[in-house]
């Protein structure tokens, strides 16, 4: 018999930082030079760009990593001080005892995303993420390209920062990216980087199908932004599973399942539902918790066997007594209309933001 596959994003569902975020730190303004480029991202996303992929911006940044020195080496140190999502460490090993098989499909940069998957059990055969050979390929910056930099650091800085006008971000990154930048070496640096986001993860689901000789139907797909909605749509739309998790407004329409919730071993009641009776299984779970919610929280020793592992259910009520744990939302989201989707994005707002912090604000 064949393992069961589930793919996962993995900042967000396996690890709360956003590296690129926390790398661009490093340099002096520049979380407010990436929170700039970020909000670019998603205008180009979401008037669809030809050949533009969601989460792109990893390229985006790297003319600034380049001109202010930044190694592989730095972005390994930040990559360091990830902390990993609360009940990962206990969920993967509990996912490979019951047959299932896990990938990680991220936009991360390698550095980052091997680091994280080493540290939770995922052998890096099976990691797909952004590959950026940075001291490799590093060259001098010349002096044409530095200024070009130094200018459009300022103008983020001293004037698109303050007016957040989406217009005047669109005018002055295209200008610097497809005119400024073009033909230069740096340009051609930035063009060979293939970030893993959008279709780019799409491709790579497919691939890992195939490897495990497995229908798009057979999947499940755990992602919660912008760079995670094609992936979930895909799966949703073959009837797999698509779970949002913790999801922001880009993502949760996407899905066909919602999980808002502080400890990611909740999603063990999804994947052992599959298990017991695939995707109609996990459909009937997941509307239980929806209308008994209020009184499968506060007894969860009466909840059904059907309803929640044993592990699971010994975990709620060890948690029950805890002022500070906020019992986790399980969401139909399968033909949702306009209402539901806004009610769940509220919910899950409230989690995305106790768990990913300040990354929480990104797409």
């Amino acid at each position: 018999m064949t393992s069961r596959v589930i793919c996962f994003d993995l900042e967000g569902p396996l690890s709360p930082q956003d590296n690129a975020l926390e790398v661009m730190g490093l340099i002096d303004n520049g979380k407010k030079i990436f929170e700039i480029i970020s909000r670019y991202d998603d205008i180009l996303t979401l008037e669809s760009r030809e050949n533009y992929e969601p989460g792109d911006t990893l390229s985006l940044i790297v003319p600034f990593l380049l001109y202010h020195d930044i190694s592989e080496k730095d972005i390994r140190k930040i990559s360091d001080k990830a902390m990993i999502v609360p009940g990962v460490e206990y969920m993967i090993p509990r996912l490979k005892k019951c047959d299932w098989d896990p990938y990680i499909i991220s936009t991360s940069y390698e550095q980052h995303a091997y680091n994280i998957a080493e540290k939770i059990g995922i052998e890096r055969k099976k990691i797909f993420c952004t590959k950026l050979p940075l001291d490799k390929l590093k060259t001098e910056i010349k002096e044409r390209d530095a200024n070009l930099i130094e200018e459009v650091e300022r103008d983020i800085l001293e004037e698109l920062y303050t007016a957040r006008d989406g217009k005047r971000i669109k005018e002055r990154l295209d200008r610097f990216y497809n005119r400024d930048m073009k033909g230069t070496e740096l340009g051609r640096f930035m063009d060979g980087i293939k970030v893993v986001g959008g279709q780019r993860k799409v491709d790579s689901l497919i691939k890992i199908a195939r490897m495990n000789s497995k229908n798009l139907s057979e999947i499940v797909a755990v992602g919660d932004s912008i760079t995670d909605y094609k992936m979930l749509d895909t799966v949703r739309n073959e009837r797999g599973v698509a779970v949002v998790f913790n999801g922001n407004d880009y993502a949760i329409p996407y899905a066909n399942f919602g999980l808002a919730s502080q400890d990611m071993r909740f999603l063990l009641i999804l994947t052992d539902s599959y298990v017991s009776g695939g995707w109609a299984s996990v459909m009937r779970v997941v509307k239980e918790w929806e209308e008994n919610r209020k009184m499968f929280v506060e007894k969860p020793e009466k909840i059904s066997n059907e309803f929640i592992p044993d592990d699971v259910r010994n975990f709620l009520i060890e948690k029950k007594s805890d002022p500070k744990f906020m019992p986790p939302h399980l969401t139909l989201l399968e033909n949702a209309d306009k209402d539901k989707i806004e009610s769940t994005v509220k919910i899950h707002k409230k989690f995305r933001e106790f768990v990913r912090g300040e990354a929480a604000r990104l797409g």
